[in-house]
């Protein structure tokens, strides 16, 4: 059920929210921070504040609306607390050579008076519109899958100097800025996975290697490159016309499971590209054995070594750049990532943020065992199982509460202008 009160969250609620305390300046920041929380985890239709604050007892959207724009606190610390809560528990530490996934996501937004805004492609429609974009960067262990970093990209036109103004940024700027955090904790990444829009920058790619970094990155069709074609010969030739000159036996079947199991073909090539310096491995990956079949070509580059970068390695490795897009959809359809009452830029990253700690509750209750071992009588073996197990406690516990304080469940109906009876 939708409502919910403070008063009635699950133990492991406050007991997790607890070893945030010492962030937080002031009781009211501790108790409206637990409310956000508990807000974005129920069942309310919508995530936005007055939603949240209508559909649970003994909360006001004053007060969240003061905490998310007004109260003294730093969005930053809180997810350098989110991170370290992971790292202090054996099964959701964060593990050695793990892989990170550069991405940016978009939404609709109306209007031009929300920071950030702007006419820009917006991944989600498939095309240009009003919206905002973020960057953020992944982890992937083979275990788990968690949000690291997230910062907003300004369009250009929301900004009062344009490009010219000091907070502009492009995105792979913004994604090198937060690569550059994760290993300022520590965090060094095994591989790092990003698409055509930062693999297309040369610039972003020696900034990869001058970190001495390993990456698998996407590429344009129409991206040129240096090949061989005999003793001291050499030509410069677009991605597209090569996939097309090549014979169906350059290519290797591989097998790869996301959504569901489906064969590609992938053909890895040795070539070499302006302004990067020696050989690179680029994989042509098609939907079909030969070019002319193909409907899908997708094109790759990696800077791993050439005895490493095989067929099967590419694609297995790249594939695991899906599980953003799982946490875009889960984040944004399940916590209400793109739904918010606020404007400013600071109120967003906090916003953005809560959604981080709310999907990391989930996550380490469920990596640990609780809510499985407490609420479900199955495997949860999704986030939307792990979910809805937490909701079923929400539930069972607000039922339990409603049982001695019917009067101010009426109460509350009562100020939102119903009769409950």
């Amino acid at each position: 059920m939708k409502e919910t009160t403070p008063a009635a969250m699950p133990p492991c609620f406050d007991r997790w929210c607890k070893r945030f305390d010492d962030v937080w300046r002031h009781q009211a920041q501790k108790r409206e921070f637990r409310n956000y929380i508990g807000g974005l985890l129920g069942e309310s239709e919508g995530k936005n504040l007055s939603q949240m604050a209508d559909n649970a007892v003994g909360v006001t959207y004053h007060r969240l609306h003061h905490f998310l724009t007004e109260a003294p606190w730093n969005a930053q610390q809180v997810n350098e607390r989110r991170l370290l809560v992971m790292n202090q528990c054996s099964p959701t530490r964060i593990s050695r050579g793990f892989t990170l996934i550069v991405d940016d996501s978009g939404h609709r937004k109306s209007g031009n008076f929300t920071a950030g805004v702007g006419r820009q492609y917006i991944g989600e429609i498939g095309k240009t519109d009003n919206g905002i974009v973020v960057v953020t960067t992944h982890l992937y262990d083979g275990k788990k899958s968690l949000p690291l970093d997230i910062e907003l990209s300004q369009h250009a036109s929301s900004l009062a100097e344009g490009k010219k103004d000091i907070e502009f940024q492009k995105k792979p700027e913004l994604g090198l800025a937060l690569i550059d955090r994760s290993m300022n904790r520590g965090y060094r990444p095994g591989i790092v996975l990003i698409d055509a829009g930062y693999g297309n920058n040369t610039t972003f790619l020696l900034e990869l290697e001058k970190r001495k970094l390993k990456y698998i990155g996407g590429l344009a069709k129409n991206r040129k490159v240096i090949i061989e074609i005999g003793i001291s010969q050499r030509e410069e030739i677009r991605l597209d016309k090569l996939a097309e000159s090549l014979s169906p036996k350059d290519f290797t079947p591989v097998q790869i499971n996301l959504d569901k199991l489906k064969t590609v073909w992938v053909a890895p090539v040795e070539v070499e590209l302006s302004q990067l310096e020696g050989k690179r491995t680029i994989a042509i990956v098609m939907n079909a054995s030969t070019f002319d079949q193909a409907s899908d070509v997708d094109y790759f580059i990696t800077n791993v070594e050439s005895t490493k970068a095989t067929a099967d390695w590419i694609v297995t490795t790249y594939s695991q750049r899906n599980w953003v897009e799982v946490f875009y959809r889960e984040a944004k359809g399940w916590l209400g990532l793109s739904e918010y009452q606020v404007r400013d830029y600071r109120s967003l990253i906090r916003h953005f943020m809560l959604v981080f700690c709310a999907y990391t509750f989930i996550l380490w209750h469920t990596l640990t065992g609780g809510l499985r071992r407490r609420w479900a009588s199955k495997p949860l073996n999704t986030f939307t199982e792990a979910l809805e197990a937490f909701r079923t406690a929400m539930s069972f516990r607000f039922m339990e509460w409603l049982n001695h304080n019917r009067d101010v469940f009426f109460a509350h109906k009562a100020a939102l202008g119903f009769v409950w009876a």
